[in-house]
């Protein structure tokens, strides 16, 4: 059993800066692939970036491609995203996911484990 607990989301301005950060219980957060999800109001949710277990491959959707950075410490059990160059358009709720495997997913059902999300706001 995994408990993800994020962290760092809040209200910034277009152009501006956010990191999320999701702390992980467990022993076994290093065989762990993770991922960032978002729900906008209204829409579905959707992939934004995953790394693998290792940290040595990443995934992200086009639209954050670019500015966004998603990184892991192992030794810490923390995965963190890092958003630069935010738009309206990001404003989301942010959930972190594991996946009990090595490798990305880049779909929902490809997780096992969600965190309860940290709200992200960009004014325009």
């Amino acid at each position: 059993q995994v408990q993800l607990v994020e962290s760092g989301g809040g209200l910034v301005q277009a152009g501006g800066s956010l990191r999320l950060s999701c702390a992980a219980s467990g022993r076994t957060f290093s065989m762990y692939a993770m991922g960032w999800f978002r729900q906008a109001p209204g829409k579905e949710r959707e992939f934004v970036a995953a790394i693998s277990y290792n940290g040595d491959s990443t995934n992200y959707a086009d639209s954050v491609k670019g500015r966004f950075g998603i990184s892991r410490d192992n030794a810490r059990n923390t995965v963190s995203l890092q958003m630069n160059r935010l738009k309206p358009e990001d404003t989301a709720v942010y959930y972190c996911a594991a996946r009990r495997a090595l490798w990305i997913g880049v779909r929902g059902g490809e997780y096992d484990y969600w965190g309860q999300g940290t709200q992200v706001t960009v004014s325009s």
